[in-house]
């Protein structure tokens, strides 16, 4: 299901949001804002990983003996 967000912007934002629509190809600024959410959201797992890849790379893990050590 989907709903409606209204959301208090100054005028140049909204300029640069309809500048954004028209160099993307976006259909409108709502599919602009799903895909930045999207493309938000994948950058938070990335940083995730590579934070992860850091720890483990340093000695900084630990061995999971079930699932249950997850918890």
């Amino acid at each position: 299901m989907r709903t409606t967000l209204n959301i208090s912007m100054p005028q140049s934002f909204r300029d640069k949001i309809n500048n954004l629509i028209k160099e993307n190809n976006y259909a409108s600024a709502s599919e602009l804002f799903r895909d930045s959410i999207r493309a938000f959201e994948d950058q938070k797992l990335i940083e995730s990983i590579m934070e992860s890849e850091k720890d483990f790379a340093t000695g900084k893990f630990k061995t999971l003996k079930s699932l249950k050590d997850l918890m």
